[in-house]
């Protein structure tokens, strides 16, 4: 069997892989979605879902880097990364040990197109297509519900010192914008940094402070009540926004949720 990943790298399988080490916590996670939490041998320090799997596992290092002879040691059959995760000197340098998979993930689509990538590599089809039926059912009831919803604009903040912003390119802002929210930084590349006295000159409605990576709390709301009073700033769950596979199922529930608590702000 010959699949090409997000990359366009393309494989041929003899037979499915049976020793995984995953090097993206959202893979980590919709692996064991699809059954194959036997089949993973090792996995990042980051990977902390669901609570405890870690501690069962060899942890291997974080997204950035890697204990290469640990890895070696494991003797995988393949290797999972992200194109944004992971580094391309970490892709190209695991390639000596076995086959590197890499995804690139930007919308539902590619999110999709992962899962069922998954389920065909690792013998899991019925599972992969089931899951994306669920998620297709549950955004499509989303839809149905945001489209009620005002157009607001946001300021979604991922690190501190510098500030840093999830901007145009990114999968956050495909998910800021399936909310029906627009992105105030979608002018701009990926994840910039701004300064964020810039937050009143675009009139945001709302700043969202979301809790990874950079775990923003609320005694961060000050140095932004200080520039605008009138803005509304709430914390968000990162993992809603960024996570891909498995988790987009629970995603939806909590969207619905956070536009509720914001239209009481």
């Amino acid at each position: 069997m010959q699949l090409t990943d997000q990359i366009g790298n393309t494989f041929s399988f003899a037979e499915t892989p049976k020793r995984i080490v995953s090097l993206v916590p959202s893979q980590t996670e919709l692996l064991i979605s699809l059954g194959l939490e036997d089949s993973i041998v090792g996995l990042t320090k980051f990977c902390i879902h669901p609570i405890g799997f870690k501690n069962t596992k060899t942890m291997v290092g974080g997204t950035k880097a890697v204990n290469f002879d640990k890895i070696a040691a494991l003797k995988p059959d393949l290797i999972i990364c992200n194109k944004e995760e992971n580094t391309q000197q970490i892709v190209e340098d695991l390639s000596a040990i076995c086959p590197v998979w890499t995804t690139d993930i930007y919308t539902i689509e590619d999110n999709n197109q992962m899962i069922l990538d998954f389920g065909k590599i690792f013998s899991k089809e019925d599972s992969a297509s089931k899951m994306v039926s669920e998620i297709n059912a549950a955004m499509q009831g989303f839809h149905a519900f945001a489209s009620t919803q005002k157009l607001h604009k946001v300021a979604y903040f991922i690190w501190k010192n510098p500030y840093m912003v999830a901007a145009n390119s990114t999968y956050i802002n495909e998910i800021l914008k399936l909310n029906n929210f627009q992105n105030a930084f979608e002018n701009l590349e990926r994840y910039p940094e701004v300064q964020i006295e810039n937050i009143k000159e675009n009139e945001v409605d709302y700043i969202l402070l979301s809790s990874e990576p950079y775990p923003f709390k609320e005694s961060d709301f000050d140095d932004f009540v200080k520039l605008n009073e009138k803005v509304k700033i709430t914390m968000v769950d990162g993992e809603m926004f960024s996570w891909y596979g498995s988790r987009l199922i629970l995603a939806f529930e909590y969207f619905k949720k956070l536009r509720n608590d914001l239209n009481s702000l």
